[in-house]
């Protein structure tokens, strides 16, 4: 690589990453080659923004970051003679969401666990967990998020704490999670920008995980430690145990607090104030001139007072986030990023964490375990995320060589290790509902009595192909696979209106709910209708002074034997549910032998199924027509108005439809997973 005469001969060779840390204050750009099992750093340039585009570690001003990048850019590839034509990035942002939830999901009966069952309840568990801060967010509910890495802290079956499901015996699966989502425009933004300077993304990822693999190594973290990257706006928090990466957050208190009190306390601009942070530990008086162009001296002894009160909020905000994340203190805190080197930190971040001074260090020393430089001096903290974007790039754990594509574009891809079709789905802003689907909501009403169902139409199942393959969400994925994917569609809710239960006639008093209505009125759930004329006047006054008479039924086997009308209360105690058309069969007013052989008949007639392993008798239908699955529904307790998750039907063990003929002695199932 040189730069011969000012003309770049050539782009940077496919092995070398280039990465961008585009930070609050400034955007640092690093080059390197991979060099055995380390990284040869071998080109840094840094700009510092003029205009305030960056807030909170998020893009406000796409053009003028672009225009920063393009400098840094600019400038590297002048140093190395090459044009720069891919770029890793790493994504930090105000709205970064962390939430912790236990997710729950009971099978129909006990058996073998299987990867696509435990790939069902982390996706069941991924969606608790964005319900949950978008209910917390609610001003926010209209955002479209990316599920930007997740880890299962404890899987549980049958109540009892598991390492690995998979070939495990159970009913009830558990999981607790740790799931973490961006808001798509602080990717999107970050995008874009890289695109005003012809740069393609190559890989993204997290800060916090970025400066994690560069500040403490993969053979250190079975420690349970944590890693605090402190920039001018953010600060980005990863935590480790066990050999992995366990947690990530952020807290929106950083440098800039400093910063800003300097500035209230002695009325000078923000590039003053800095200049007054950055010198506090090398002297012990500082010379400055205030906006009203008073020259003033102060003491270090000073300042440290002035922003000691702001100084001890982002101590005690950073080290809430650990305890938080990690849920405890860690064995041992690293400080990195320009921020880690603020006067009274790392003692504020003892003094809250109430943890030994010896425990808390600033990072930097273990950089040189994963990188080296001929030209820069690599311990800087500073150089935390952009050392940590590029060993990310650099041994693989995320870069352009694992690409895959999703619809024809390449998948974003966040977090190193292995993935499964269900990671890179919800990595592009799919959810569970775009993968399972959801039926429209059906409309009972009740005319005259009678129970009447308008049913919702039934989802569009999803499209999920892998290579052209039919395929599983827990199907595995590999560098270079394809996939084609088309969410489910919900099916529309049922909707109806007067005229859909009655015709219009003279003659008729309709009421709905005990009120007269006049006109085609839609109708609602729940909804009561009576529908009467001259002559179902009549009958109803005749039914109704039949209902005061005392009522018996014969048994069915030996047709003899009365029963009083509590025998139903008997029959519904003993376990055997009963249909409401059923119950009413079994009040047969007092006669002879005749009424008693014609509900025999009946009930001959109709059928007995096990629902859910209880059983349910059905009558005879009175047009004759047999019982279908879906006619069934309703008995099994769910709440169809409020499903949040896959409901299965099953028939004799096996799965069925909801048109599917049911027969004497079926054995039904349905329940959600």
């Amino acid at each position: 690589m040189d730069n011969r005469n000012g003309v770049l001969t050539d782009i940077l060779p496919d092995q070398a990453i280039f990465a961008l840390d585009i930070g609050t204050r400034s955007i640092i750009g690093m080059v390197g080659m991979p060099d055995g099992d380390r990284i040869h750093i071998v080109a840094i340039e840094r700009a510092e923004h003029t205009k305030r585009a960056m807030v909170d570690g998020q893009i406000e001003d796409i053009d003028q970051v672009a225009k920063i990048a393009g400098q840094v850019k600019t400038r590297l590839e002048n140093k190395l003679g090459c044009r720069l034509k891919k770029v890793c990035v790493a994504a930090a942002g105000r709205a970064l969401r962390t939430e912790s939830v236990t997710f729950e999901m009971e099978l129909s009966r006990a058996q073998k666990i299987d990867v696509e069952s435990v790939s069902r309840l982390e996706a069941g568990a991924i969606s608790e967990a964005e319900k949950m801060f978008m209910n917390r967010e609610g001003k926010e509910s209209d955002r479209q998020f990316y599920l930007v890495g997740y880890t299962v802290s404890r899987y549980y079956l049958d109540n009892y704490v598991i390492s690995n499901l998979v070939d495990h015996h159970g009913r009830v699966l558990k999981a607790d999670i740790i799931a973490t989502f961006l808001p798509t425009e602080v990717v999107e933004s970050l995008y874009a920008a890289m695109n005003k300077i012809d740069l393609e993304v190559s890989s993204l990822t997290l800060e916090p995980i970025a400066a994690i693999n560069a500040a403490i190594p993969q053979n250190i973290r079975l420690l349970n430690l944590a890693m605090v990257d402190i920039g001018a706006g953010t600060s980005d928090i990863a935590v480790c145990r066990d050999g992995s990466v366990t947690g990530y957050t952020m807290a929106i208190l950083a440098g800039d607090e400093i910063t800003e009190s300097i500035m209230k306390e002695y009325l000078v601009d923000f590039d003053t104030a800095e200049k007054i942070k950055a010198e506090i530990d090398e002297e012990e008086e500082l010379y400055f001139t205030d906006i009203l162009g008073f020259e003033q001296t102060i003491t270090r002894e000073s300042i440290f007072e002035s922003i000691k009160e702001a100084s001890s909020r982002l101590c005690e905000e950073i080290s809430s986030k650990i305890v938080e994340i990690n849920g405890g203190v860690p064995s041992a805190v690293f400080l990195a990023g320009g921020g880690s080197r603020l006067a009274g930190l790392k003692e504020g971040i003892v003094e809250h964490l109430k943890i030994d001074p010896k425990r808390v260090a600033i990072a930097g020393n273990n950089f040189k375990i994963n990188a080296y430089s001929d030209d820069y001096n690599l311990e800087n903290p500073e150089y935390a995320t952009p050392l940590g974007i590029v060993i990310s790039a650099g041994f693989n754990i995320v870069n352009d060589s694992y690409r895959v594509i999703l619809n024809d574009r390449p998948a974003k891809i966040f977090r190193n290790g292995s993935f499964t079709v269900m990671d890179i789905l919800m990595m592009n802003g799919y959810n569970y509902q775009d993968m399972i689907g959801r039926s429209g909501q059906n409309l009972i009403v009740h005319v005259n009595g009678k129970r009447t169902v308008f049913y919702g139409e039934k989802a569009e199942p999803s499209v999920l192909k892998l290579n052209g393959e039919q395929a599983q969400l827990s199907d595995p994925v590999n560098a270079e696979d394809w996939i084609v994917f088309v969410p489910a569609t919900h099916g529309k809710s049922a909707a109806a209106k007067l005229s859909d239960v009655t015709e219009p006639g003279s003659g008729k008093v309709v009421k709905i709910n005990d009120q007269p209505v006049h006109g085609d009125v839609v109708l609602k759930t729940g909804d009561r209708i009576t529908i009467e004329t001259g002559e179902e006047k009549e009958s109803a006054e005749r039914e109704e002074t039949l209902e005061t008479e005392k009522v018996s039924v014969k048994k069915v086997s030996e047709g003899r034997e009365p029963y009083e009308s509590t025998t139903v209360r008997q029959m519904q105690n003993s376990g055997v549910l009963l249909a409401p058309a059923e119950m009413s069969s079994m009040s047969i007013h007092q006669g002879g032998k005749k009424e008693a052989s014609a509900h025999r008949s009946e009930l001959i007639e109709g059928i007995t199924i096990f629902l859910n392993e209880k059983p349910l008798v059905l009558p005879p239908k009175p047009d004759q027509n047999p019982y279908y699955l879906m006619d069934v529904l309703e008995y099994s307790g769910l709440d169809f108005k409020n499903l949040t998750r896959q409901v299965m039907l099953e028939v004799n063990g096996e799965s069925g439809s909801f048109q599917q003929e049911l027969h004497n002695r079926d054995s039904v199932k349905i329940y959600q997973v």
